[in-house]
């Protein structure tokens, strides 16, 4: 009887082993993103691939920024020639889906004094309809006071390469988090993708002090 109960523990100690071992290597393959600092977010999808470099956006540092014209809840028509003589800060976002970080992003940039002045103006891009953000308002109402171009067919994401960067948490479908600075010719000087989506004013400010 003895010997019987000494096997049964022997196969149990046995099973327990081969269990833990077993989940010891499946924990060894799991390798989540990390949460983006600022605020965790609502994505729906996967975690972003390797994008674009920022070596990659710098390629637009320089040149002309691509043509766009895109409309704001007003129905307010913003392109590259209305906005000569200001200093544009863009801000490429995910949108409704980014909450809290995008949505915090585009409050900081509308209410930060250094970046709505006569001559620096900031605006947020998002793929989204107007009439999604107008619920996103009711629940932030802080978000009134952003100025939201709606770029829905993505085309002019697309023109500026942000479908594809680090940052995005729909790689190839929907932009991520980055900043694009043009000067008051229409001439892009800066550009950011910012992968950990936090709330980047202090930088884009900096950039802007090389412009005057």
């Amino acid at each position: 009887m003895q010997k019987k109960t000494s096997n049964i523990i022997k196969v149990v100690i046995v099973a327990a082993v081969a269990l833990v071992a077993g989940g010891l290597v499946l924990f060894s393959y799991r390798s989540p993103r990390p949460p983006a600092q600022g605020g965790d977010s609502m994505h729906g999808g996967t975690s972003a691939q390797s994008g674009t470099s920022q070596s990659g956006l710098d390629s637009l540092v320089g040149k002309p920024a691509p043509e766009f014209s895109l409309k704001d809840r007003n129905g307010t028509v913003y392109s590259p020639e209305s906005l000569k003589g200001k200093n544009v800060v863009l801000f490429f976002n995910e949108g409704i889906m980014c909450y809290p970080a995008c949505w915090n992003q585009m409050v900081a940039l509308a209410t930060d004094n250094r970046l709505q002045t006569a001559d620096t103006v900031a605006y947020s891009i998002v793929t989204d309809s107007p009439d999604q953000w107008q619920q996103a308002i009711t629940k932030m109402p802080a978000l009134g006071k952003a100025t939201i171009l709606f770029d829905t067919d993505k085309s002019v994401s697309k023109g500026f390469g942000m479908l594809n960067v680090s940052s995005s948490m729909h790689y190839g479908a929907y932009p991520g988090h980055s900043f694009v600075v043009v000067d008051k010719e229409g001439i892009v000087r800066f550009v950011f993708d910012d992968p950990n989506m936090g709330i980047n004013n202090d930088k884009v400010v900096e950039s802007l002090k090389t412009l005057n």
